[in-house]
Order: structure tokens, then C-alpha cells, then sequence
């Protein structure tokens, strides 16, 4: 009988996959674009200048759709357990998320320009417990539910941050609980399907591709971007003023900014998402040795999650003031990649994971 490993990790059978790995290290390496990389505010694409505004939005969408998959995995794949194993189950995935919500205050603590998602990823695993065991299609219509509540909830928890400042924030408001609930089933509807076979992967990028594809092309028609959206507060739809009651609608719902809470933003991103992790399992994922030599340094990334997000926040809060621009995104990037390599290599599994393991090993 195989033992579950306490961490949220993204092994089959001992063998790690190595393609989740790598979407995991796009999603970090992609949130650090939108930190330090001088990302246009929005996304145009006539103007390749703003194409790396694909990072705005996305990126976290893909870190939590796979904070999903790897609840699916360690919950039984496509055939989750029954009690007591679930049980056991469930109190390791509650007690990890009390720690990660721990560290992400205290990274929030640092004051850095960034939004840190931490705590609504910690909020989110507690969530998800009760449905570990829910069927594929209960999993996407519950996502489908929290992808139609997202905009009316986001607009109605607005007053409770009044005077909240960027620290209160952080707590649910950037990264609306609702919104990312659903990237989460999402993720989870993902395991359960099976991520490892050949023929999942690929109706994932088929189906992740066409989703996206019809969603940000129903949102472009029915709810243009307007002009002053870049003022527009991350997580939260954005109405211009002097908008009638029709447009109105169309922007808290099918407006397909990014960080809009609305319909047409969760399920383009999560068709992005989804469509990403098909892909990188469809490329690396059984493909042998030179392959897997091919993705060590991005998996090195990936297998490390926690680890790489809080070093380069820590890096940002002890550095002087850098500009936001390619190139400080390269050394990032170039030292993230190192860093991973070397650890992994050597010391195999980070040391935030390794913290969260023995923490959550010693509170049980």
C-alpha cells in the first residue's frame, strides 16, 4: 500500500510528473514578470510591446489550478479514498493550510510592492477539504457556480475593506476567495481525470484552448476593455462612469480584463490554465531520459513552489528599490533557476516544503 505524503506534492507512484512541475515553475516565473518585469498594464495584441501583459492574471490562475491538481493527487488521483485514509487525509491538507496561511502574513509583513496570494492559497485548501471526494462533473459545476458568483461577491465584499489599506487587501479582496475557489475545483477536476494519460493531456489543451478561446472572444464583443481600466483595483469589477445600466452589466460579468472577477475573466484564464498543464504533461511527462534532462531546470523550479515564491520576495524586501524591466527579470529568473537546480540536485526537496512537511507532521 502506498503512503501519502503529507506535502502537497506532484508524484504518481513515486515518480514525480514531471510536466505539472514545469506549468508550476511557468506560474512562478510568470507572477515574477508581473512583480519585477515591467509588464504592460494591458494586455493589445496589435501592439507586441504589451504582450507580456499575458502575465497579468494568468499566472496566479495557473499557480491555483494546480494547487488543485496536487490536492487531486494526494487525494487518490482519479479514485479517492474512503475513510479512515481520507480523514487522514484531509487533517494533513488543513493543518498545511494553516501554515502556509502563517507564512504568507509574515511575507505580507515585509512590505513589498506585491500582492501576495499566500493566504488566499492557505484559505482555499481548507475549502476544498469538504470536496475531495466529489465526482468530476460535481467538482466543474461547483466551479461553473463560483465562476457565475464571483463578480456579485467581489463587488460586495468592497466595504468590508474600507480603510483596510494594502495589507487588508491581500486578505481576500486582490485575490477574491470565491474566484480562485473555482480555479482550485477546477484543478481537482484536472486530477481526477487522470493528468497522467496520454489521452487526458491531450483533450486538456484541446479543451482548455477552446474555452479560453470562445470566452475572451464573448467578452471582447459584449464588454470592450475601456479606455481607464488600468485604474481599475485588482479583483474587483470596474464600471466607467457615465456607463448605462446595459453596459454596466457587461463589464461586472463578461469584461475580459484581467483580475475581473467576471465570468468571462475566471473561465478564460482557467481554460489558459488548464490547456498549459496539458500541454507541459503532453511534452515531458514519459518521454524519457533527454527529455526529462531537457526539463530538469524549469521542474527543479516547479518542484519547489513555496520555496522560490518566498525567496523572491524575501530578495525584494532586502534589495534596494529595483526597476521594474526586463533584465530584472532575467536575474531573477537566471538565479531562481540556479538556485532550484543546485538545491534539488543536491539536497532534493526545498526547504519551505520541507518546513511545511515537518510542521504539519508535528502538529498531528
Amino acid at each position: 500500500m502506498t503512503t501519502v505524503r503529507p506535502a502537497l506534492d506532484t508524484e504518481v507512484r513515486g515518480v514525480r510528473l514531471t510536466g505539472v512541475d514545469v506549468a508550476r515553475a511557468i506560474a512562478l516565473l510568470g507572477m515574477m514578470v508581473a512583480h519585477v518585469g515591467g509588464a504592460a498594464e494591458q494586455l493589445d495584441w496589435s501592439d507586441p510591446s504589451a504582450w507580456d501583459a499575458v502575465v497579468n492574471g494568468r499566472s496566479s490562475t495557473l499557480f491555483a489550478v494546480l494547487a488543485g491538481v496536487s490536492v487531486g493527487l494526494v487525494s487518490g488521483r482519479t479514485s479517492p479514498p474512503g475513510p479512515p485514509e481520507i480523514t487522514r487525509i484531509r487533517v494533513r491538507l488543513a493543518l498545511r493550510a494553516v501554515v502556509v496561511v502563517v507564512i504568507g502574513i509574515l511575507l505580507m509583513a515585509l512590505g513589498t510592492d506585491v500582492y501576495v496570494i499566500l493566504p488566499t492559497y492557505g484559505a482555499l485548501f481548507l475549502l476544498v477539504i469538504p470536496a475531495l471526494r466529489w465526482r468530476r462533473r460535481t467538482l466543474l459545476v461547483a466551479a461553473g457556480l463560483c465562476a457565475l458568483l464571483s463578480a456579485p461577491v467581489a463587488l460586495a465584499i468592497v466595504p468590508l475593506y474600507a480603510g483596510g489599506g494594502v495589507f487588508g487587501a491581500q486578505l481576500g479582496l486582490v485575490y477574491p476567495v470565491v474566484t480562485f475557489l473555482a480555479y482550485v475545483l477546477v484543478g481537482l477536476a484536472v486530477a481526477r481525470s487522470g493528468v497522467e494519460a496520454r489521452i487526458t493531456q491531450g483533450a486538456l489543451v484541446a479543451i482548455g484552448a477552446l474555452v479560453a478561446t470562445a470566452a475572451y472572444v464573448l467578452g471582447v464583443l459584449a464588454a470592450p476593455v475601456p479606455p481607464d481600466a488600468a485604474s481599475a483595483f485588482p479583483g474587483v469589477p470596474f464600471v466607467p462612469l457615465g456607463s448605462s445600466s446595459e453596459q454596466a452589466f457587461a463589464q461586472v460579468f463578461l469584461s475580459p480584463r484581467d483580475h475581473s472577477s467576471s465570468i468571462v475573466d475566471v473561465v478564460g484564464t482557467a481554460g489558459i490554465a488548464v490547456a498549459v498543464i496539458g500541454l507541459c504533461s503532453l511534452v515531458f511527462d514519459g518521454r524519457g531520459r533527454l527529455l526529462e534532462r531537457i526539463a530538469f531546470p524549469l521542474a527543479a523550479v516547479g518542484s519547489m513552489p513555496l520555496t522560490i515564491y518566498a525567496l523572491h520576495l524575501v530578495v525584494l524586501a532586502v534589495l534596494p528599490p529595483l526597476p521594474d524591466s526586463a533584465r530584472t527579470w532575467w536575474w531573477f529568473a537566471i538565479g531562481t533557476i540556479l538556485f532550484a537546480m543546485l538545491w534539488r540536485r543536491f539536497l532534493g526537496r526545498g526547504p519551505a516544503e520541507r518546513l511545511v512537511t515537518r510542521l504539519t507532521t508535528l502538529a498531528r
